[in-house]
């Protein structure tokens, strides 16, 4: 979610391109391992537009119009946000007002709705929220110069996660590689530890770090969606693609023995003294921002790893620390018989019928708003056409190779396909039933049958 979950192409898998996949993501940030900020290396020349410095697409002029966009993000990312609006305002003439909407983003669009005055362009930050707006007939379907751009950045399964019964509607303009794990060189070092490769590893890595005198694993359990990643990331390389598909349209229950081994998993993490920052308690009062500083900061830190898509660079930046210096990544390491590639995204998506909003959503569709985040950090784009020397570092610019290579060999974030009220919502559904987990990993059994419940009400079934 966004601070991107940003969370499933149709398209299934097969073992040896998953296999491909994963160990292409892995080389490329294995690159990452020894690069630092800036410098020529690791540069693509993959991508053309946008790169000559001229604009790439054409906007109407909007002068004295206004418009209202609500997003997620806050902090850092709004910051930056606030860069790719300043350069639509000067390009059109509008003026744009931005309005973060909190993490329930259906709530506040609901609310708005109903009291009609709904901002013209939000980022809903999950799929099954788009779909659920566009089942309510609340979106305005992408206009032919959008589409344009769409058909000509865009690779036809990002397209497809933007779009309802066939009508588009959504434009991905944020992504995330949700599998990832960052980590604080100087406590690996003084632990004497190396990057774990496997799940087994990661516990003994894990175990190794806190025997040195610091908490190994920082998370944030007050945002009950880092736990659906945690969930989604073991889930996905231990029952394997076809089954996370299953799971994610709730044709299997959550009750299934798939998703007990998966919670057993990731309770030997949860359920063993000394692994987590703060321990149980402490991870559940920490909010996913300062899950990710706290392994950053001071010395001895908080904690020597963090599992976090690529836009902790942005909390990073925060820190002292360099990322690709002090602060490396690696992927998350195979629970099952191969690492998992687990994305999320934020789609921009109309939802006023008017000439500013589709020039908005056009220009989000282009390689121009792409450039102007990646060059300030902490973002990746799905736009394939985008240069990817136009990234703020080495390690940003391997992680955004790694997506556009994936193609749509990927799976979107799970929580982000259900509907809202299962996998989108603060204190409910998935995000409750995962911080009760945290706080009692031994009961597994009551977690599932909770988990069944609330997904049974939500998908109607």
């Amino acid at each position: 979610m966004g601070t991107s979950r940003t969370r499933r192409a149709g398209a299934r898998a097969t073992a040896t391109t998953r296999a491909a996949l994963a160990l292409a993501a892995a080389g490329a940030l294995t690159l990452t391992a020894c690069s630092g900020n800036g410098g020529d290396g690791g540069k693509s020349k993959g991508g053309s537009e946008g790169s000559s410095g001229g604009d790439s697409v054409q906007l109407p002029k909007l002068t004295g119009q206004k418009l209202q966009v609500a997003a997620v993000w806050t902090g850092p990312e709004r910051a930056s946000f606030l860069k790719v609006l300043e350069e639509f305002e000067k390009r059109t003439g509008a003026t744009v007002d931005y309005i973060p909407s909190g993490d329930d983003m259906a709530g506040f669009i609901g609310s708005k709705v109903a009291g009609g005055g709904q901002p013209d362009v939000a980022f809903p930050p999950q799929v099954g929220v788009l779909r659920e707006f566009a089942r309510k007939g609340w979106l305005k379907p992408l206009g032919p110069e959008a589409k344009e751009q769409l058909a000509k950045n865009f690779s036809p399964g990002w397209r497809k996660l933007g779009s309802y019964n066939s009508t588009e509607y959504g434009v991905y303009y944020k992504a995330s590689n949700k599998s990832l794990v960052w980590y604080n060189t100087k406590a690996f070092e003084d632990a004497g530890v190396a990057e774990p490769k496997d799940w087994a590893e990661f516990l003994k890595t894990a175990q190794t770090v806190a025997d040195s005198g610091v908490p190994p694993v920082s998370v944030g359990g007050a945002d009950g969606w880092t736990l659906t990643d945690w969930f989604e990331n073991v889930y996905l390389s231990q029952a394997g693609p076809e089954k996370y598909d299953l799971l994610a349209q709730h044709k299997i229950k959550w009750t299934d023995p798939s998703v007990t081994q998966a919670l057993t998993a990731l309770g030997r993490l949860f359920g063993t003294p000394g692994l987590l920052a703060g321990g149980n308690s402490g991870a559940l009062q920490t909010q996913f921002p300062a899950s990710v500083t706290q392994t950053f900061s001071g010395q001895p830190p908080k904690a020597a790893m963090v599992s976090s898509a690529d836009y902790a660079a942005t909390n990073i930046a925060q820190t002292k620390a360099e990322v690709g210096k002090d602060a490396k990544v690696f992927p998350f390491p195979a629970v099952g018989s191969r690492s998992p590639v687990v994305t999320g995204g934020d789609a921009a998506v109309a939802l006023k019928d008017t000439k500013g909003a589709q020039a908005l959503l056009t220009f989000l569709a282009s390689t121009d708003a792409a450039k102007i985040w990646a060059q300030a950090g902490g973002f990746i784009s799905p736009n394939k056409e985008l240069d990817r020397a136009a990234y703020a570092n080495d390690t940003m610019r391997e992680i955004a190779e790694a997506l556009i290579k994936a193609g749509d060999d990927f799976r979107f974030d799970m929580s982000d396909q259900a509907p809202a009220s299962f996998g989108g919502k603060p204190g409910q559904g998935e995000w409750k039933d995962l911080q009760d987990f945290l706080k009692n990993p031994k009961d597994i059994a009551g977690t599932q049958k909770k988990l069944e419940q609330d997904a049974a009400k939500a998908y109607g079934s």
